[in-house]
């Protein structure tokens, strides 16, 4: 029922799932949002709630239009419930900014392989990233996505010089703006987040049974993921690829990440949510994926009340 139900891309299922992330965003944020009212604040969270949405579309949409998944609306769904299943994310603006910016950059870079407007698509991917670590930090990391699209479409020498000019501009940018309200530059000091690598966080109940399930369901999902890359045609095969990459990329954000609160995971989510679409799209053993598609689905709610008790 459920796997045929999101099978398809359609307008009812995309709107289940904008109201099921909606509400848990709406819930996580009820306090400040409503209680705290301030209409500065309220006006900024709404910025925020948006962006989450925008997050979603951009995720389809690079999905849909690059044919890394069948177009069905697993993608998004597991998005949602990936995000909903940690409170402390819905809750990070800065993180929900960061990673919108990145699937911008992510979109550019996957149309590389169209060759048109090459420069363009990599000054435009690496300046998103770079806006993006103005938000999270550990987000620069992702500059090296935009190095694999240059590898793999386009490696010409003056293709490297691109980020740099990218990143120059940035820098020159924010620092004039500021400048202009702080009358201070904005030094190296102010935008760099000390990395740490204390997980004790996850050992937390409420964390570990999502990162639990998760962590199996990833690695559950990549013998197939690996499988379809074998089987994909030349043309389709790079953009699997850079998928992946963007896995690697992911958890290496969350590993330097500053504060381990489930945040992070955001951008492991990303390319995960691929990833796991690809199994439930090719997967065969449809009692196994009716239920854990369950699983995932109730997954958010379970914590919820974990949180509550």
């Amino acid at each position: 029922m459920l796997t045929s139900f999101f099978a398809k891309s359609k307008p009812i299922n995309i709107t289940l799932v904008l109201v099921l992330l909606s509400g848990f965003f709406i819930a996580a944020n009820f306090q400040n949002w409503f209680l705290d009212f301030e209409i500065l604040k309220f006006f900024k969270i709404l910025g925020v709630f948006l962006a989450l949405m925008l997050a979603l579309f951009l995720l389809n949409f690079i999905a849909k239009k690059n044919d890394l998944t069948q177009r069905s609306a697993y993608k998004i769904l597991l998005f949602s419930v990936f995000c909903a299943s940690f409170f402390p994310l819905l809750q990070d603006y800065n993180v929900i900014i960061s990673a919108t910016l990145i699937l911008l950059a992510l979109r550019r870079i996957i149309s590389l392989k169209s060759q048109i407007t090459v420069e363009k698509k990599i000054f435009d991917a690496a300046f998103w990233i770079c806006i993006a670590s103005l938000f999270y930090f550990w987000s620069i990391l992702f500059l090296l996505i935009v190095l694999g699209g240059i590898i793999i479409y386009s490696p010409r020498p003056k293709n490297w010089l691109i980020p740099i000019t990218s990143a120059v501009c940035v820098y020159l940018i924010y620092c004039s703006i500021h400048l202009l309200i702080y009358d201070q530059f904005y030094l190296i000091s102010d935008w760099y987040q000390p990395y740490n690598f204390d997980f004790s966080n996850y050992q937390s109940f409420k964390f570990l049974t999502p990162i639990s399930i998760i962590l199996a369901l990833t690695l559950w999902s990549l013998v197939y993921y690996f499988s379809i890359i074998q089987k994909a045609g030349v043309s389709l095969r790079p953009s699997l690829h850079l998928i992946l990459f963007t896995l690697i990329i992911g958890v290496s954000v969350g590993i330097f990440a500053p504060s381990k609160n489930g945040s992070e995971l955001i951008f492991f989510f990303i390319p995960l949510s691929i990833i796991v679409s690809n199994y439930f799209d090719t997967g065969r053993d449809k009692i196994f994926r009716e239920i854990l598609l369950l699983i995932l689905i109730l997954m958010p709610f379970g914590v919820l009340f974990i949180q509550n008790k």
